[in-house]
């Protein structure tokens, strides 16, 4: 039996991904090592590429299953342009273990922040690997190798990883150090969690036809199985194809299971449809339209979060835009329930949210600018891809795993209707007069055109303390007449008859709810 473990190449743009992926594997895929013409043109990786080698199992994994007698490592090259972070966003979800390539002469650059701290939010376990060592004078070695792992720890812990994860220095152009980090890899692998039980779901990078035999998916199975003769369903494209052949690393299989990447012959279809996205067991996928997530910051996020603004979500393969509302818990609930009350929230400076939101649990609303396929509870990681690609900031601003969704287009009218998700509201007036010691009449608490109506049996409140009730209109324009059960206070009197009715303030408060048109005005 042969287990398959994801590696992810992570890093800046021109760390030496590539070469180290060429450096570590026997086999290659027909997307790996920077096949495409236009990664030939410009020198550097423009799509993830996919690599492997297959060694004999480690004890522990043995350990763990007798039937266990070799190891696959399957490498994912991700780009690392800033440009194509929703790329490298896509690699990062189907890996197991993240390699993090760092430049020996550079140390950590913008997109090697950005890759941390993907690498952080999914949970990956790290190993680091230093590249390029033979560019640095020998005798200079180990001054400047032990300063730059000091510095890498330090920010790596940081960044919320554990500090035991092992950092080895290669260079990936003479090969050296190739073999003690293969070795480190084999020690850090245990068998992850693998759910082949669940409905099928695989992420789809590459679709190609092939004449006569019908159209190309490659991919990583993320859930579930997979079997020759098996329908599936291409839920973007609106097709459910047969499964004629499977394929790993250009090995005929009969099947695969979560956590395995193959391609996946089926019956004909336009494979331009379908550059890249997913594929899954047939009815399992919905469209999404809506969701929503616990907001989970990225503390490297410097700028506010707004509701009503857009930011790039990638879901799996897939990044959409998508608007924002933004909602806080009344009772710091961490599990959104459509039947609660919630305070909407205009802005949130970057300072106002913390890592942990134990003190304050929001919530984000995504409204997708097209629907999205994702797993019930999956990861979306909303960014930023608008800001200058080359500013020194990270542009990945929050995530979190979706707690509810809807697949209705028209959910605004048939589910947010229903929601509880209210703004605070004020308006502030001033006494015109004073008509005897339990009413008065109030001017300026509402323009000329807003309805008055609305508001009879509402609560106000004077600066000087007392609480009344908007009883009616009074006249044609804008004045209320304000009752209260017992006597005004003998210095509020006193005030009024001196004629500094304009010095009393009148404070109304209330809750306007959101999406709830009908709802009316609450206190």
């Amino acid at each position: 039996m042969i287990v398959n473990i994801n590696i992810g190449l992570l890093g800046h743009v021109d760390s030496g991904k590539t070469s180290l992926a060429k450096a570590l594997s026997t086999i290659s895929s027909t997307a790996a090592f920077d096949k495409n013409p236009q990664s030939k043109e410009r020198g550097i990786t423009l799509d993830l590429g996919f690599s492997a080698i297959v060694l004999e199992a480690p004890a522990q994994l043995k350990s763990q299953d007798e039937q266990i007698k070799q190891l696959q490592l399957t490498f994912v090259d991700c780009p690392g342009h800033a440009s194509l972070i929703r790329t490298i966003i896509g690699g990062a979800q189907i890996i197991d273990l993240m390699l993090l390539v760092i430049d020996v002469q550079k140390g950590v650059q913008t997109q090697t922040a950005e890759c941390v701290v993907i690498g952080g939010l999914l949970k990956r376990k790290l190993i680091v690997v230093i590249n390029k060592i033979d560019l640095v004078e020998t005798q200079q070695q180990t001054i400047v190798l032990t300063k730059l792992e000091k510095k890498l720890r330090k920010a790596l812990i940081a960044a919320s990883f554990t500090e035991n994860f092992p950092i080895f220095r290669v260079s990936a152009q003479n090969g050296q150090g190739i073999q003690e980090l293969l070795n480190g890899m084999k020690n850090e692998i245990h068998i992850p969690v693998r759910l082949p039980e669940k409905p099928l779901v695989m992420y789809v990078d590459h679709c190609f036809s092939i004449r006569g035999q019908g159209t190309i998916c490659t991919g990583t199975i993320v859930q579930g199985q997979l079997k020759i003769n098996d329908f599936i369903e291409l839920p973007a494209v609106g097709e459910q194809c047969k499964v004629k052949s499977l394929q790993m690393f250009k090995k005929p299989v009969q099947s695969a299971v979560m956590g395995d990447r193959v391609g996946v012959c089926v019956t004909q279809f336009n494979a331009k449809q379908l550059e890249r996205g997913v594929l899954c067991q047939p009815g399992y996928l919905q469209a999404v339209y809506a969701a929503v997530i616990l907001l989970e910051h990225v503390k490297y996020y410097k700028l506010a979060l707004k509701s009503k603004s857009k930011f790039h979500v990638s879901v799996g393969h897939d990044t959409v835009m998508a608007r924002i509302i933004l909602f806080r818990s009344l009772t710091n609930q961490r599990e959104f329930n459509i039947n609660e009350e919630y305070e909407y929230i205009d802005e949130i400076g970057p300072s106002e949210i913390q890592p942990s939101q134990d003190e304050c649990s929001v919530f984000t609303l995504l409204e997708f600018e097209r629907p999205v396929y994702a797993i019930s509870n999956g990861i979306l990681i909303a960014s930023k891809l608008d800001l200058d690609a080359h500013c020194n900031c990270c542009r990945l601003a929050f995530w979190g795993n979706m707690q509810w969704c809807s697949s209705s287009t028209n959910y605004l009218n048939e589910q947010l209707m229903l929601w509880r998700i209210f703004k605070n509201k004020q308006r502030q007036g001033n006494v015109h007069r004073l008509v005897n010691s339990q009413e008065i009449i109030v001017q300026n608490l509402f323009r000329k055109d807003n309805n008055r109506e609305l508001f009879i049996g509402k609560h106000v409140q004077l600066s000087t303390g007392e609480t009344g009730i908007i009883a009616s209109t009074f006249g044609q324009t804008s004045k209320v007449k304000i009752t209260f059960s017992e006597c005004l206070k003998r210095e509020t009197l006193k005030i009024l008859k001196e004629g500094g009715a304009n010095n009393i303030l009148v404070i109304l408060k209330y809750k306007k709810y959101t999406f709830n048109k009908n709802a009316g005005l609450c206190q």
